[in-house]
């Protein structure tokens, strides 16, 4: 099994395990990321409460400053004619995109709630493990936000990765 954990400044952790039967393209680009300290450092910059929380593509520093990642991947969700079963669940990670269906780079998401809408168009490739994992998407999908540029739904207070990391077993 394949683990990672998101760990914040305040100590809170987000313990996630990844599923690559469901999608091995965008588990293998996570994990590259991951192991190359790419999400070291970088903030939680849209979360909408009862949705999800989003992060991997921005770095706060007095505003949002964007990171590129190195590569675009294939998108594996069935809209885009790869097969893809795991359901957008409540604590279910899946990778963000533009309306371009081969566009994720780095940036993802954690559903806060159930997002069936979005199975089929979005590659979800692992989710939450654990309870208190759960309660620390729940906590910032629920923190006071603002507008920025043209950039909604950001945290007042930066919500930022201290380090992202693998999970040995």
């Amino acid at each position: 099994m394949k683990k990672v954990c998101i760990e914040f400044a305040d100590g809170k952790k987000i313990n996630l395990e990844l599923c690559p039967e469901h999608a091995p393209i965008t588990v293998d680009n996570f994990i590259d990321l991951v192991k190359s300290g790419f999400y070291d450092g970088l903030c939680f910059h849209r979360v909408i409460e009862g949705f999800m929380i989003q992060g991997g593509g921005f770095i706060y520093d007095n505003g949002l400053k964007e990171k590129k990642a190195p590569r675009t991947i294939k998108g594996e969700f069935a809209m885009n004619g790869v097969k893809n079963d795991l359901h957008h669940a409540p604590g279910v990670i899946s990778m963000a995109r533009t309306m371009v269906p081969d566009s994720a780079s780095s940036q993802f998401f954690i559903c806060a709630d159930d997002q069936a809408y979005l199975d089929a168009q979005y590659a979800a490739f692992g989710k939450v493990c654990d309870e208190e994992s759960m309660q620390a998407v729940l906590d910032i999908a629920c923190v006071k936000t603002t507008s920025w540029g043209y950039y909604d739904d950001v945290p007042v207070e930066p919500v930022v990765m201290k380090k992202v990391y693998m999970v040995e077993e």
